[in-house]
């Protein structure tokens, strides 16, 4: 009997006790009330002037915050631009917020509106805005980097007039050295480009005396120039397929001895300004080959946009296989036909977008081109508004379009880009092949295009 007696009282003792213990508990953890996040720093800060175009901005809280992802696009961002991701990495009391193609110049604001950055304990913090400005545009340079003739500053200030106003028409001629493309659209249309498009491509064909390509007879070229056209001339440098001597150039067949594929020739361009070696030398004598063409021009008084070394970046040419090297041998280029005189050329750069180390520099180049095939309206807006933000001292062009074989597709018509906010300074598209089937630009893109009272035509160009 005691020993039972005992056994119940501590059964009853330790109940007793237990919930004493837990009622102490229970007092002892309780969370307190946590007030709501607060906003201690963030980066822009407030009033602050930043860079434009992307950029990732962080707000830093009190305390550690919460925050779902998926509501990333409840985030507003006035003055341009737009935000695309918004997230709390682990547990961290800051909130990292992405955001694209903000202009310069812009007043912006950023708004989180309230309860969608909230406490450990689930309190929503209140809405919260950072108002911050981009750097406000340089203005297009007034001064040529080479050019000095009279109707080369001319051509250069109507671009400049007509830049954001009216985009200029242009056609890129078939076979390099014609103007039947040109012809093309005016039996489509009734108005031709204002812009003719040619090309040195068969440069080796030509110095060798082909019957069909003479870049000695400018006839095309100052036809197009007297009839009121302006023109210009890109170079789809070939270089022969193997190393040559310097006195063996005429032995090469033109046909086929050369190329602008990199996997297809041993030119190294790390040696094309390199003294001594064979890449040099064949580069001093294709250059006075262009000179004595291009001297042509100059002596008829016809201005040139100059387009070499085009779409550097995307690798399929020669000259797009280093960056350093590239920009050495277009300035190399640059000052040999500055010595020889040249005060014609208006020297266009073609950008890939987000190439920015093949940039030869603000000192070599005055227009920033950019090739787009098959790209919607959207696409089109986005790789211009990146261009003229990035180089925003220079007027930036659509130096080619057309269809696409990757898309499927071609690039938008001109209004929808218009509408978009590509203010292009010239369209040009290229030209199409008696055998395609997809057109880079067919007749009805070129009159929906001649239409538009922005299109300039060459019967209106005024320089």
């Amino acid at each position: 009997m005691k020993i039972k007696n005992f056994i119940s009282y501590c059964v009853i003792a330790a109940a007793t006790f237990g919930l004493a213990a837990c009622s102490d508990t229970d007092a002892q953890y309780t969370i307190p009330q946590v007030d709501a996040p607060v906003l201690v720093g963030s980066d822009p800060a407030e009033g602050s002037v930043v860079d434009d175009g992307d950029r990732v901005i962080t707000l830093k809280f009190d305390k550690n915050i919460g925050f779902a992802s998926a509501n990333y696009d409840k985030i507003t961002l006035t003055g341009g631009g737009q935000v695309t991701k918004a997230i709390v990495y682990g547990t961290s009391k800051t909130l990292t917020i992405s955001t694209t193609g903000t202009p310069k110049g812009a007043q912006c604001t950023l708004t989180i509106p309230a309860g969608l950055i909230y406490g450990p304990n689930k309190v929503t913090a209140p809405e919260i805005t950072i108002n911050y400005s981009t750097k406000a545009p340089v203005p297009i340079d007034n001064n040529l980097v080479m050019a000095t003739s009279a109707k080369a500053l001319a051509l250069y200030n109507y671009l400049k007039d007509n830049y954001g106003n009216g985009i200029i028409s242009g056609m890129m001629a078939s076979v390099a050295w014609n103007n039947d493309a040109s012809d093309q659209v005016y039996q489509w249309t009734g108005k031709y480009p204002a812009i003719n498009g040619y090309d040195y491509i068969h440069m080796p064909a030509s110095v060798a005396g082909a019957n069909w390509i003479n870049y000695n007879d400018i006839t095309p070229v100052k036809t197009w120039a007297d009839n009121g056209g302006i023109v210009t001339i890109g170079w789809h440098w070939l270089v022969p397929r193997k190393a040559v001597e310097a006195n063996a150039y005429s032995s090469l067949d033109p046909n086929t001895d050369y190329t602008y594929v990199p996997s297809e020739t041993e030119f190294d361009m790390k040696n094309a300004t390199v003294e001594g070696t064979w890449e040099k030398a064949f580069v001093d004598y294709d250059l006075a080959n262009l000179a004595a063409y291009l001297k042509l021009l100059k002596d008829a008084g016809i201005p040139v946009l100059w387009r070499p070394f085009h779409e550097a970046a995307g690798g399929w040419f020669w000259w797009g296989t280093d960056a350093e090297a590239y920009k050495a041998l277009w300035k190399y280029m640059f000052n040999y036909l500055k010595a020889e005189g040249f005060d014609n050329l208006i020297w266009v750069w073609t950008s890939q977008t987000g190439d920015d180390n093949w940039y030869p520099g603000d000192a070599y180049v005055d227009i920033v081109g950019r090739d787009l095939y098959g790209d919607n309206a959207t696409s089109c807006a986005n790789n211009y508004t990146t261009l003229s933000n990035k180089y925003s001292n220079k007027i930036v062009t659509l130096s080619e379009c057309g269809w696409s074989e990757y898309t499927n597709s071609r690039v938008a018509n001109i209004s929808e880009q218009w509408g978009a906010g590509a203010k292009w300074s010239w369209f040009m598209p290229w030209y199409d092949g008696s055998e395609a089937v997809n057109k880079h630009a067919d007749e009805a893109w070129w009159k929906a295009a001649m239409e538009l009272d922005y299109v300039i035509t060459r019967d209106e160009v005024n320089f």
